[in-house]
């Protein structure tokens, strides 16, 4: 008798448990529960170790705890503005416990006097005894096991946690006979010291110690891991396997004048970041590499260094900015590297020309579009800088060798497929993905786990460390406002920088067009002002960032249109207002618009927040390193967000958890190498290749195999 797969698994209806009636299967279909495998995959949020659970006698105020007890009575009145308020005495023999729910009434119902329940929230000190407001409910109903698996439970659907785990158990006996299928080899279990999956499923529903319950959420997270890794590696393999690249000539000069023009040596991670991709850009396959790197750390020199690399062989570069101001910022910064850089020119009766570095975005219209364009068509233009408009129908290359897209995380992989189609003919070109907003390894390896990753870890010498301060509160704030005012007496410059355009009545916050009022006729009167924002049209904001580079205006009043693209040496206060509205990499690349020049740098942090913690705006008085707030900012905010900006196909971790399973991320990513690399299309894996295909929907797959 052959074992169960989680395929089998999936075409067993929940109906064929025991006490799934059609009532309990539209509330499990309601809660996403189809199957099975929806089921056994529908994983506790919490257990409770009955051998080790807290008493209401041992309650702290302000510390969260969970505990299991009774329900003793039940009340419900009606306060001011008639509010419900439903209030209740619950116990566990070592003492009692008030517990008061607002606003929510069906809680009287819920709540039946005798009713075992468990309790987590905060308790606070309330007439002289301790009370809970609003604590997280689950009912657990009169289960005495040792270790009690609590699931999500859905009010709206009446379904509670002890129903699930009885359907749960159910099934998990029912699976007894045959066992559940591993598409981990033994040989892999053992050196990674991993229980089979068949143990994993039942300890994680049903442990006998919450050391079982964690060997079982370690297995079952890997297997999370491995399917997204062996998914990104097949991809990756098939990229390398199945497209033609072009083999660039390293010998070139090209390359070799740019470094000999620059004024500065070039940092040690830019050296060897260059020779990474060097490296790619003379092999067989298409390059498809991330690089990282702090802001100001040099990419765009990096990133020229490739482009050049494509010119010298008579090829062309292209870079993909997500906006214009930071397209027309690259093709300021690019053309001011290349000036005076020659390029052969056969038709040329000195046998060079000057080196063609064109712009194209949306404002590129008439004559100037048909020119850039005709020149892309015949190869005159050598390296291309531009938005969108790049991958726009009409745009044709003559010989694209190497794109560049910036600011990956404000692209899709279509767009970065359709840049890489404008190649000639069956021949891909090489990318090369850059971002400014450091990730962690486990994460970087997950989300992009289909690139290499080169890594920018140092800063450029000259560029001064920014001080960074925290403007708790109105008193605290005066402090930022005198450091601008001083600082533009020294003949320097200022941003400050708002979450809002206009005032809005849902978030206090303050808006751009406020604050630049105020400043204007109160805290920096007499001073010279400018607004910058969005919506603004594109030829007023250029006015006003081309005023503040040439130094007439003081201080730029600015939305995060800021963000990126803006680099004026001069200016060296930052100020951010409601910086707690902010997240910390948006926290980090603001500030990193000061400190670009050799004078001493300064960033505000303001929130209206007097007292207490900041956990955010702590970190980043604390460090300026981008890759250690990173992993500050993932333990704070979780992987979620993170994930998400990986659009498709990643959407299979339940258990893992890229903060705490660094060492599992790295080990899945071995693993699917291991199994990928001597099996490329998986037919000696047939179970793993079945659950990808399960598990992974056809969007998803069209997603992740697009090159």
């Amino acid at each position: 008798m052959s074992q169960i797969t989680l395929r089998d698994l999936s075409a067993i209806g929940v109906d064929r448990l025991k006490g799934v009636g059609d009532k309990k299967l539209a509330a499990l279909r309601e809660v996403g529960v189809e199957n099975v495998l929806d089921l056994l995959t529908t994983y506790p949020r919490r257990w409770v170790d009955r051998t080790n659970e807290c008493r209401v006698s041992d309650l702290q105020p302000a510390r969260e705890a969970l505990v299991l007890v009774a329900v003793r009575t039940v009340t419900k009145r009606v306060g001011r503005n008639r509010r419900s308020i439903v209030e209740a005495v619950v116990g566990d023999g070592s003492g009692r416990l008030h517990v008061v729910f607002f606003n929510q009434p069906w809680r009287e119902k819920q709540l039946r006097e005798g009713l075992q329940i468990a309790l987590f929230g905060k308790p606070e000190v309330y007439r002289g005894g301790l009370q809970m407001t609003n604590p997280v409910v689950d009912m657990i109903g009169d289960r005495t096991g040792r270790i009690v698996p609590i699931y999500p439970q859905s009010e709206k659907a009446a379904l509670s946690t002890w129903e699930i785990a009885g359907w749960v158990e159910d099934a998990l006996k029912r699976c007894e006979a045959r066992g559940l299928a591993d598409p981990v080899p033994v040989g892999v279990r053992t050196r990674l010291g991993l229980i089979t999956r068949h143990r994993a499923l039942h300890d994680i529903h049903v442990p006998e110690t919450m050391g079982e319950k964690e060997q079982a959420r370690r297995r079952l997270a890997f297997d999370e891991l491995l399917r997204v890794q062996t998914v990104l590696v097949m991809r990756k393999r098939a990229i390398e396997r199945e497209s033609r690249g072009i083999r660039h000539r390293l010998d070139g000069e090209l390359v070799g004048r740019l470094r000999a023009a620059l004024p500065y040596e070039l940092t040690g991670a830019q050296q060897r970041t260059i020779a990474e991709i060097e490296a790619d850009l003379a092999g067989p396959h298409p390059m498809h590499r991330l690089l990282q790197g702090d802001v100001g750390a040099g990419k765009t020199l990096v990133a020229v260094s490739a482009m050049l690399t494509a010119v010298q062989g008579g090829h062309q570069g292209a870079l993909m900015a997500p906006t214009e101001v930071l397209a027309e910022q690259h093709a300021t910064g690019v053309r001011r590297l290349l000036d005076g850089v020659t390029v052969p020119d056969p038709g040329n009766l000195f046998g060079d020309r000057p080196l063609r570095v064109e712009l194209l975005t949306n404002r590129i219209t008439g004559g100037d579009r048909r020119d850039v364009l005709a020149g892309l068509a015949d190869g005159t233009v050598d390296i291309a800088i531009g938005t969108h408009a790049l991958i726009q129908e009409g745009v044709q290359f003559h010989s694209l060798g190497v794109v560049v897209v910036d600011e990956q995380h404000r692209f899709g992989v279509e767009q970065r497929a359709a840049l890489r189609a404008k190649g000639d003919g069956d021949v891909v070109p090489d990318v090369l993905v850059m971002t400014a907003t450091p990730i962690p390894r486990t994460a970087a390896m997950t989300v992009y786990g289909d690139l290499d990753v080169s890594v920018l870890d140092e800063l450029p010498p000259g560029r001064t460390p920014i001080v960074t301060k925290w403007a708790n509160g109105p008193l605290m704030e005066q402090g930022a406002w005198a450091t601008v005012r001083d600082e533009v007496a020294a003949g320097r410059q200022a941003y400050v920088v708002c979450p809002l355009i206009e005032e809005s009545e849902k978030l206090e916050v303050a808006s751009a067009q406020e604050t630049f009022e105020r400043l204007h006729h109160d805290e920096l009167q007499g001073l010279r002002i400018a607004l910058l924002h969005g919506r603004m049209p594109s030829s007023e904001k250029e006015a006003v960032m081309d005023a503040f580079r040439r130094g007439d205006i003081d201080v730029l009043v600015a939305t995060t249109v800021i963000e990126v693209g803006v680099d004026v040496a001069n200016a060296t206060v930052m100020v951010i207002i409601d910086a707690d509205r902010f997240g910390i990499a948006q926290l980090h690349q603001l500030r990193g618009r000061v400190g670009r020049g050799a004078h001493a740098s300064t960033c505000w942090l303001v929130t209206q927040q007097v007292e207490g913690s900041n956990p955010r705006v702590e970190a980043l008085v604390a460090t300026t390193d981008g890759f250690e707030l990173a992993e500050v900012d993932l333990d704070l905010r979780g992987e979620g967000t993170l994930m998400n900006t990986a659009q498709k196909g990643r959407s299979d971790l339940r258990l893992a958890s890229l903060r705490r399973d660094r060492e599992l991320v790295a080990l899945a990513r071995e693993v699917a190498f291991g199994i990928v690399d001597p099996d490329p299309m998986l037919d000696d894996n047939p179970l793993l290749l079945d659950e990808l295909r399960l598990l992974f929907t056809a969007d998803d797959e069209a997603f992740l195999f697009k090159s």
